[in-house]
This record gives structure tokens, sequence and C-alpha cells, in this order.
């Protein structure tokens, strides 16, 4: 196995931005997911449209929308490129609350952090939303499930 190479270093070990200048723009795509668990009295709160602070899964979708657009904002490496598409989906479900977000993009690099943003702040916000209620809401997952486009190709995870 070759050893694995560190894109975000340059020859000394300082970080450094990609250059992706070189590259020609391609449609690409990322799908992340996460939860954000909270206690049964906040999920009939959320079915039941009464959490005190208002509609938390339209808040959270659209924290998750502008998250993603500023994920160069928020991550020092990351690049600068046109988020074309994000859509942000929230399922109250028995433990709490399920977040997927997919980024789309015709750009040089692909939106996985973009997704991963989304989500995470979406949860934020649905924490933000719901601790007046349950101080033990918690997020216990974020990760990318699918990306497809550019050099590496399509992936989806097993």
């Amino acid at each position: 196995m070759a050893p694995m190479e560190f894109t975000h270093l340059d020859a000394q070990g300082q970080a450094r931005m990609v250059d992706v200048t070189a590259k020609q723009p391609t449609v690409r795509s990322a799908t992340a997911v996460a939860t954000v668990r909270t206690s049964p009295e906040v999920v009939e709160a959320l079915r039941s449209g009464t959490v005190p602070k208002g509609d938390v899964l339209a808040v959270a979708r659209i924290a998750g929308i502008a998250a993603a657009k500023k994920t160069p904002d928020l991550l020092p490496l990351a690049h600068v490129i046109g988020v074309h598409g994000c859509v942000v989906d929230l399922e109250i479900t028995d433990g709490g609350v399920d977040i997927t977000a997919t980024v789309r993009t015709a750009d040089r690099t692909g939106v996985e952090m973009e997704a991963l943003t989304a989500v995470t702040v979406a949860s934020l916000a649905v924490v933000d939303m719901v601790k007046g209620v349950d101080r033990s809401a918690e997020i216990v997952s974020a990760r990318i499930t699918a990306k497809s486009g550019g050099r590496s190709g399509d992936w989806v995870r097993p």
C-alpha cells in the first residue's frame, strides 16, 4: 500500500490551500446526514408544533442552507465555490430529528464540506430551538453518505 498523501500540506509539512486552478469545472454533488437526539417530550412538541421558540424545522432548514454557502468562512482551507443547489430535509423520528443535506455545484472541487456544514449547523439550530425544553438534546452523528463527480468519481457509504 502506497503512503497516504496529504494534499493540504506542502513539502515542509505546512498547511496550504490546494491549487485547483488547472482543474476543469464539473458537476459535483455530496449528501450528508446528521441526527439530533431529543427527549420524547420534544418529539411530541415537534410533531404538534408547540415548541415555544417556533417552527424548528423551518429555522433549521434555512440555517443549513445558509451555512453551506458560508463553508469557506468557517474552514480556512476550503475553496470558495458556487453552491448552485442545496436541499436540507428534516424528519422527526421517535428519537429526535434526522437531517439530510445535498449540495450541488459545477465547479473545480467537491462539496462534501458544504454538505457536512449544512447538516451540522442545521443540527445546532435544532438544539438551539429545543434547549429550553430539553437541555439534554444532543447531536449524535454527522457523516457524508454519498458524493458524485470530480476526479475520484462517485462514492456511496456502504
